[in-house]
């Protein structure tokens, strides 16, 4: 279960798919250098690797536990904990005002993968309070971010989101959760969430729940949602903690995966009322969550990317070891990498985890143009390609993290289905990503019906034109070491191009035939944007080597899957609507 952080994945993807280099020219970022880029990336993997790393395998044995006083996290992360806080990593991608240290998301979900990598379980706290920090500076009032952003960047406090409720998932609609006008500016918050990630723990003083609930007089539905800062413990006006709230933990949920992440029942308001302060406006706080969700979905991304490597590199190592079976002509046991079936395995593995990864930097990069380009158009569009981005980010590489992980499994052969070599764990972590923050479903819904249609269509064919003059190079260039890739990706593109417009024309007019192939036409998405980022990674580095091995590899091999997909996308929905509800009956 060795572990090395893949600082130089993240340095090639940085440096030769996402424009990075180009914004830092252009002065996005002009207090970080290449130098200090490369001092973060590797402190970062040396942490991952000393800290945060061994303490994953027995914290998922362990996990968390619920007793009277609360929740207590496994032996050792609350060391590894503070160790984080104390080295100043929760800064990092946080505005200066208020203690962060400004750097770009880019350099954010830098470290995030690392984190995550290193233990999921240990990552996933870390996300939210980021997220909860951003949503607070967005939408909070001067006074509480003042009284609550630094101890929250600083690491010293940690920031959840309160959404789900037994009666309400991903309708979110159905919430019940009430908050009462006290009159002095506070709200009585009373309500119960479920599956709340790291609603109680032992790891901070203090814990920061935004929490949604409706007014007494609000409108039905979404409109009637407002958003709340509900603290586990109130904060004097001079920084320090006061009485506890009225928030309490009432159950840890029994899960499938990341044992050592308190997964909690939160129960607010049981004696009287738990006093929170409304962030935003009255009845708009599912707008002001969605700065915290988008933020969570493009992170949850990059989860799904470093479980994916976390797998591979386990999978890697196995092979690399066990020796069985002999390749043709050989006398002895070989090691099983050697074997046709396991290398392709591998490469698959490899490969998928590299190209979701480029996905992830490039909408991480258009979120950095939207909030830091000078130019105001350049703003919008980098805002618009982030949008596109985000759900295909999201979903395509937490469903790959699960393809991952479970083909890991594979390369050990019985090996993999015992607890003891720890690949079981990866796969039981990566299978929670596809569902927190917006099911792939929704993503993939959100994709067909919200974000191509956006401008007429003018974001998604802008980004299609891009990517084929990406094609064009490669076709202008092809050489042997490129082999057929540049053909296949053309008529991958094609066949994405094609299967867009065919739902762009049919989207207002035949919803249920667009949207049962909503999740195979985000695969062709993703497939074609990783594979053309591949390339262009791979052509940035010179004709040979293993970048270009791994683009052709991902080309050749899984990118023409494109073309069935949108066979399927296209001409697959008659047989799906045809089945009547009776007949799916047992």
């Amino acid at each position: 279960m060795t572990f090395k952080a893949q600082v130089d994945d993240i340095r090639h993807t940085l440096s030769h798919i996402t424009k990075f280099d180009q914004q830092r020219a252009a002065g996005y970022f002009p207090e970080l250098d290449g130098d200090l880029l490369d001092a973060i990336l590797t402190e970062a993997g040396r942490f991952a690797n000393d800290v945060i790393a061994p303490i994953n395998f027995p914290g998922d044995q362990r996990g968390a536990k619920l007793d009277g006083g609360g929740v207590t996290m496994p032996p050792g992360w609350r060391d590894a904990y503070e160790q984080w806080a104390q080295a100043g990593w929760g800064a990092l991608p946080c505005r200066a005002k208020h203690g962060g240290q400004g750097l770009p998301l880019q350099v954010g979900l830098a470290v995030q993968e690392i984190w995550n990598s290193a233990s999921m379980a240990f990552g996933i706290g870390t996300i939210l309070t980021q997220g909860a920090v951003e949503a607070i500076y967005e939408h909070g009032s001067e006074a509480l971010q003042a009284k609550y952003l630094p101890a929250m960047i600083s690491g010293a406090w940690m920031g959840t989101m309160n959404l789900t409720e037994p009666q309400a998932g991903s309708d979110l609609a159905a919430i019940r959760a009430t908050a009462e006008p006290r009159g002095d500016g506070t709200y009585a918050i009373k309500g119960s969430k479920i599956f709340i990630t790291y609603g109680d723990h032992d790891l901070t003083d203090n814990i920061v729940h935004l929490v949604l609930a409706r007014l007494p007089d609000a409108p039905a539905g979404t409109r009637g949602i407002s958003l709340f800062l509900v603290p586990k413990y109130l904060v004097n006006d001079d920084g320090s903690l006061g009485e506890r709230n009225d928030v309490a933990c009432a159950g840890l949920e029994h899960k499938l995966g990341i044992h050592a992440s308190a997964t909690c029942v939160m129960a607010f308001g049981e004696n009287g009322g738990a006093t929170g302060w409304l962030l935003g406006q009255e009845n708009k706080g599912l707008a002001c969550m969605f700065t915290m969700m988008n933020n969570a979905r493009l992170h949850v991304g990059i989860q799904g990317v470093a479980i994916a490597e976390r797998a591979y590199q386990q999978a890697l190592g196995y092979a690399h070891d066990r020796r069985q079976g002999r390749r043709p002509g050989g006398h002895e046991a070989a090691p099983i990498v050697e074997h046709p079936d396991v290398r392709r395995m591998l490469m698959i593995m490899k490969s998928y985890a590299a190209a979701a990864r480029s996905i992830c930097y490039l909408t991480a990069q258009a979120l950095d143009q939207a909030r830091l380009a000078p130019d105001e158009a350049d703003r919008v569009a980098g805002q618009d390609l982030a949008d596109l981005l985000t759900p295909v980010a999201k979903a395509f590489s937490t469903d790959i993290g699960v393809e991952v992980a479970s083909m890991g499994i594979q390369v050990h052969g019985g090996m993999g289905f015992i607890e003891e070599t720890g690949a079981a764990q990866h796969y039981r972590d990566a299978r929670i990503a596809p569902i927190y923050e917006g099911t792939n479903g929704i993503q993939a819904i959100d994709l067909v019906a919200r974000k191509l249609p956006v401008k007429g269509g003018e974001v998604v064919r802008k980004f299609l034109a891009g990517i084929r003059e990406d094609v064009d190079l490669i076709l202008e260039g092809e050489n042997i070491s490129l082999g057929h890739t540049g053909h296949r990706l053309s008529e991958a593109v094609k066949a994405l191009s094609e299967t867009t417009d065919w739902i762009l024309q049919r989207g207002a007019d035949e919803p249920d035939r667009v949207l049962a192939g909503a999740a195979g036409y985000l695969r062709m998405f993703g497939l074609v944007a990783g594979g053309v980022a591949l390339v262009r990674g791979a052509r940035a580095c010179g004709r040979d080597g293993a970048e270009l091995n791994l683009a052709r590899f991902f080309c050749e091999n899984i990118v023409p899957h494109v073309a069935g997909l949108s066979v399927s996308v296209t001409a697959g929905a008659d047989s799906l609507l045809a089945m009547p509800d009776d007949q799916l009956a047992l």
